[in-house]
């Protein structure tokens, strides 16, 4: 049986930058999305990955399939100045290599960034995914993420608008009922 571990990375270590490149590079391909139509050139992906490490306001999560890293997620803190919207984090960059689906990686990366941002006193995590990504939707669903918006213009893939969905989780629940 397969080995999986969720965790946060701080920095990379061996073929950190690599899997994950690989894997990024792997789910893009499948339709994975994060903005991404195509993989961009490597020195490219290996910036952005690099650089995610740098934001202060972003926290890297990784999870790994045997040790190889197979997927991520981030947490993003909103900018300090927001006080209206200090309550709420946004999970983005939510993604499971197809070589690496069916061992439970894309629920336990969810429920790490969620951990991760009760510990940091979010009340709320926001989310958003295209309409393509079923797979992701329903675990969405499943681990009680609340839809409360669709936008019909979200994204343009092959010349095809495609519709985004918004979702958000309670993480503390002080949520009063039909909340969405």
């Amino acid at each position: 049986m397969a080995e999986t571990s969720v965790e946060e990375l701080i920095q990379f270590r061996n073929s950190d930058l690599h899997d994950l490149c690989d894997a990024a590079d792997a789910g893009i391909r499948a339709g994975g999305g994060f903005g991404w139509l195509k993989p961009p050139p490597r020195p490219i992906m290996e910036a952005y990955w690099r650089g995610v490490l740098l934001v202060p306001e972003r926290t890297l999560f990784v999870g790994r399939l045997d040790g190889v890293i197979a997927g991520s997620a981030q947490l993003v803190r909103p900018p300090r100045n927001n006080e209206a919207q200090a309550h709420a984090a946004q999970m983005t960059m939510n993604f499971v290599a197809p070589w690496a689906r069916g061992h439970g990686l894309a629920p336990a990366i969810t429920q790490t960034v969620e951990k991760a941002a009760r510990r940091a006193g979010f009340a709320v995590l926001n989310l958003d995914v295209r309409e393509t990504q079923e797979r992701a939707i329903s675990v969405y669903r499943s681990l009680g993420y609340q839809h409360y918006g669709t936008h019909r213009h979200y994204a343009r893939v092959d010349g095809k608008m495609v519709a985004g969905l918004y979702f958000w989780k309670d993480l503390d629940g002080t949520a009063e009922e039909g909340d969405a």
